[in-house]
């Protein structure tokens, strides 16, 4: 029986995109299939050691270019940024399973699902983005979610708590401006696509929030509580409003939580 954490090590130790987007879909179906292993075997390589596509260009995100996106230039640039965002979160729900071992099975379970449906997303916008003129790696794109997964590749908790339910929670907040500005433009198949994906990053942030509340829970700390040191102790600088506070609500956050972010934005 094939191991999830062989396809793991395969998947973040290659830099080659189709390969990876083929060994995901694989990966899910053995697990629909129960011919997938959830056990530990192998030994943890550094976060370091992981290895991109020798293209795009990697940016920090104060270098990034600026560019409006009702210009053919500036919508381009917008959904690579998105193919971006997308590719690397398959790197992130890969590392999650790599890296954190003894968890519950269940856990490995939602993650290689997630990074499914992340590669699914990548692939759409991808096709979208050949239609603009570009292809995914001719613009430059910034670095900052893998730089989280750096800081926090020591800490589930703390990956739980910047990854899943701060970085990816911004997309709750941010992504239904984004699809009114697409349905403005008549950009029909980018909005379908954001609506997609839209809809799965619920989930996806959904089962950070349960998994982080579990966990804490289970070394004896008040999740409310834990989050709060760790957004303070990881996330540089204040966390980004508005919130989306419903749609947070649906994917695991207390008001509580969400009352804490807006008061952060105003210290």
């Amino acid at each position: 029986m094939q191991q999830i954490f062989d396809f793991a090590e395969r998947c973040l130790f290659d830099s080659g995109i189709e390969r990876k987007r083929a060994l995901t879909h694989q990966a899910r179906q053995l697990l629909g299939d129960n011919s997938l292993s959830l056990q530990a075997c192998g030994e943890v390589l550094p976060i370091s050691n992981t290895i991109f596509p020798s293209k795009p260009q990697l940016l920090m995100p104060r270098d990034m270019p600026k560019r409006r996106l009702d210009t053919p230039e500036g919508k381009a640039a917008f959904f690579h940024a998105l193919a971006h965002i997308e590719f690397v979160a398959i790197y992130l729900a890969w590392d999650i399973i790599y890296r954190f071992r003894g968890l519950p099975d269940d856990f490995y379970r939602d993650w290689l699902m997630i990074a499914d449906e992340e590669a699914l997303h990548f692939a759409m916008i991808r096709e979208h983005l050949l239609t603009l003129g570009a292809d995914y790696g001719d613009l430059p794109a910034h670095r900052g979610l893998w730089s989280h997964a750096e800081d926090t590749a020591d800490d589930i908790l703390a990956r739980l708590a910047v990854v899943p339910r701060c970085m990816e929670a911004r997309g709750l907040d941010v992504t239904p401006a984004m699809i009114d500005k697409l349905k403005a433009m008549g950009d029909d198949a980018g909005v379908a696509i954001l609506t997609r994906i839209y809809q799965d990053e619920i989930g996806h942030v959904e089962r950070g929030s349960y998994w982080f509340n579990t966990l804490a829970r289970q070394r004896g700390l008040e999740p409310e509580a834990c989050y709060r040191e760790l957004i303070l102790s990881y996330y540089k600088g204040k966390p980004k409003g508005p919130f989306n506070r419903e749609v947070r609500i649906i994917a695991g956050f207390s008001n509580n939580e969400i009352d804490w972010l807006e008061e952060r934005l105003h210290e």
